[in-house]
């Protein structure tokens, strides 16, 4: 078994939340590329997913991968109906700010600053927390509702959907930020579970 733990002890850690990229490393070993069955490779539904060491990681167990995957994709990228990308990457970026998933945080406060173009709100979430005022109701309301699902033991409830309606949105709408955030309610905490966040290189040198 311990040659599947992975040891890190020069680590350039991150020390706050960023829009910047980050990298991550796991504690245990993932498949090496190379090694990937036709099974695990089916399940990166993405065949660029298997540079990534963290899908690589959840390879080990393929079907689960899969799952996970095609969760994900669909809530955040089927947009035919209900709320916008940048609305959906808020609600994913305050829970990852709310519970400290600051890989998580990173990639979804970027996606919603490039989908909305409103870099400072969302930076302002990052640097301030969930309580932080994003300058319209709407967004208050994601993050209140997303915060409220993030919560243990849970504090979302029949006050949170009526904010979220009496900011403009209809059900369809309510029901892609709860998924947003119920989805990394989850996937936050299996992230934090296996390894942590990185400054690449290249960005450490320029900081």
């Amino acid at each position: 078994m311990s040659d599947l733990v992975a040891e890190h002890p020069e680590l350039d850690r991150p020390t706050r939340f960023t829009q910047e990229g980050l990298g991550w490393v796991p504690w245990l070993r993932p498949v090496d590329e190379e090694d990937l069955t036709d099974a695990q490779r089916h399940a990166l539904i993405e065949p660029a997913r298997a540079k990534m060491p963290y899908f690589r990681l959840l390879a080990r167990d393929p079907g689960a991968l899969k799952a996970r995957t095609l969760t994900d994709l669909d809530i955040f990228h089927n947009t035919a109906g209900g709320v916008g990308r940048a609305e959906r990457e808020l609600a994913a970026a305050a829970t990852s700010r709310d519970n400290g998933c600051v890989f998580c945080a990173s990639v979804h406060a970027a996606a919603a600053t490039r989908e909305s173009g409103r870099r400072d709100d969302v930076q302002r979430l990052l640097d301030e927390g969930t309580d932080a005022d994003l300058g319209d109701a709407g967004w208050n309301a994601i993050v209140a509702s997303s915060v409220a699902l993030d919560r243990t033991p849970l504090s979302f409830g029949a006050g949170d959907v009526r904010r979220l309606r009496d900011a403009g949105y209809d059900d369809a709408e309510i029901v892609d930020v709860i998924s947003g955030a119920a989805f990394f309610n989850w996937a936050n905490r299996l992230m934090l579970s296996l390894g942590e966040p990185e400054v690449p290189a290249r960005r450490g040198e320029r900081e």
